[in-house]
């Protein structure tokens, strides 16, 4: 994608989003397309600031991601401003080889807030249940009664 300066259309400012995610999916730089002072918020880790802590981040959640597919088919894009909201599905599997599918696991469904300014993300926060291998089940009643 190549990447300028200056005002920017909707369309560009999606774009900039679905690349994004068209990059986690194909383990390629996303750093790049981040501000320098980004902020960024995934649950369980919290809010980052910087491409250093984002970095970090990725270096971990990688460590226990081995593919991740978002179905772009299913995306639902909404704008607004600077704002793009993306709510998907994903798909993939875990370091320790457990598979995770959107509607089929209680993994998958996912909600993306991205703040895209001067063609750089500036903020970005990411909602989804970060426990891809279910292993977190035994706290959460309807699960225990769930047929899965």
């Amino acid at each position: 994608m190549a990447i300028t300066m200056g005002t920017m259309t909707e369309e560009q400012r999606v774009s900039v989003a679905r690349e994004f995610l068209l990059r986690l999916d194909k383990d390629e730089d996303i750093l790049e397309l981040f501000d320098d002072d980004a902020l960024y918020y995934f649950p369980k880790r919290g809010l980052m600031r910087g491409k250093q802590e984002i970095s970090e981040f990725l270096v971990q959640l990688g460590k226990f991601i081995s593919v991740i597919k978002h179905d772009a088919d299913r995306f639902n894009i909404v704008t607004q401003g600077s704002l793009v909201v993306i709510e998907g599905a994903s798909s993939g599997v875990t370091a320790d080889g457990v598979e995770w599918v959107a509607g089929r696991t209680h993994a998958g469904n996912w909600c993306d807030v991205f703040d895209i300014q001067d063609f750089k993300i500036r903020r970005l926060s990411t909602y989804l249940d970060p426990d891809y291998a279910g292993a977190d089940t035994a706290r959460y009643p309807w699960l225990q009664t769930e047929s899965r």
